[in-house]
């Protein structure tokens, strides 16, 4: 196998593992930009894991290739429903944050993992059938080198994460409504004073974070993991938040850190396949994507400066 065989095989590879976390560090960085610290995405995640997994599984028969894409969108709309506890505690409540999004995880993995056990009587869900499938992109697949790297047997998941890293990216930085939740972020009295509803922005950028990472969720379970159980999402959504934090607050750092991370966890699941990578011993593959988590957090969360207002209760009129 040749250097370009292994790109081949390797690139598309970290893409599709990145999907989920690229969708989910969106979500973060929304709640982040407005000032909210949203370490509930875990939890978040694994609601949308769950109901995409349990809606697939009755509905296959009925939408067939389309079930898992209407998965997607049951699991947004969930994911903002589950987000919303995050909203009234740390918002509307002004609860420590970090204490209501561990909270909010722990609530999550014990609402689905209940839920599984009283559904189909066993710790995890059936196998799915309907996954999402692969595509060539026409003309752009036929460019030399670049075309079977990026755009053959791509997933609809792969192109929808990097579209929606890209559209907020314009929405954060280039809408009025993009400057206020970072006006909000940074000085949210003086945002106040200039008509911008503070609490409304903040629920906003958690609903927001809560629909992203309901995808995110449902993304993994629907393309990579097949069914759902206990230690499905397993540390992604923690993965997200240092992707996030990685890219320094940004959506397209963002992306770049979940393509990082992706790149990592596609050599600890495909790593036998790749000449020299296949020498590495396995257990140092599986622990690659949570060793480079640590790495990437501790050299970096020095360096980054979040949002002055991140993870600050805003009490109107009190500075």
């Amino acid at each position: 196998m040749s250097f370009l065989d292994v790109l081949y095989f390797i690139i598309p590879s970290a893409i599709f593992y990145a999907a989920p976390l690229i969708m989910t560090a969106i979500g973060g960085v929304f709640t982040e930009r407005a000032g909210v610290v949203n370490i509930g995405l875990e939890g978040i995640m694994i609601m949308g894991a769950f109901i995409s997994i349990v809606f697939n599984l009755s509905f296959a028969d009925q939408l067939h290739e389309w079930t898992p894409w209407v998965g997607l969108l049951v699991a947004m709309v969930v994911g903002i429903i589950f987000s919303l506890v995050l909203a009234v505690a740390a918002v509307s409540l002004r609860a420590d944050q970090t204490v209501s999004g561990v909270a909010l995880n722990m609530l999550g993995l014990a609402v689905a993992v209940f839920a599984t056990k009283l559904i189909y009587d066993k710790g995890q869900t059936d196998s799915i059938d309907e996954r999402f499938s692969r595509f060539d992109i026409p003309g752009l697949s036929d460019i030399p080198v670049l075309g079977k790297m990026f755009f053959s047997d791509v997933y609809g998941t792969s192109i929808l994460a990097i579209l929606v890293a890209v559209l907020a990216w314009f929405v954060i930085y280039k809408t009025p409504f993009g400057l206020r939740l970072r006006a909000v972020g940074e000085h949210p009295m003086a945002a106040d004073t200039m008509g911008v509803k503070v609490s409304r922005m903040r629920y906003f950028a958690v609903m927001i974070s809560g629909a992203l990472g309901g995808i995110g969720g449902a993304i993994f379970a629907q393309s990579i993991a097949g069914n759902f159980g206990a230690l499905t999402i397993s540390g992604q959504g923690f993965m997200a938040i240092a992707a996030m934090i990685f890219g320094k607050w940004h959506p397209l750092g963002a992306l770049g850190a979940a393509l990082f991370f992706g790149l990592a966890q596609s050599l600890s699941i495909a790593g036998a396949s790749i000449p020299y990578v296949q020498d590495v011993p396995e257990v140092i593959l599986l622990i690659l994507p949570y060793v480079l988590t640590i790495l990437a957090l501790a050299g970096f969360i020095g360096k980054a400066a979040a949002p002055k207002a991140s993870g600050k209760p805003y009490i109107k009129g009190k500075r």
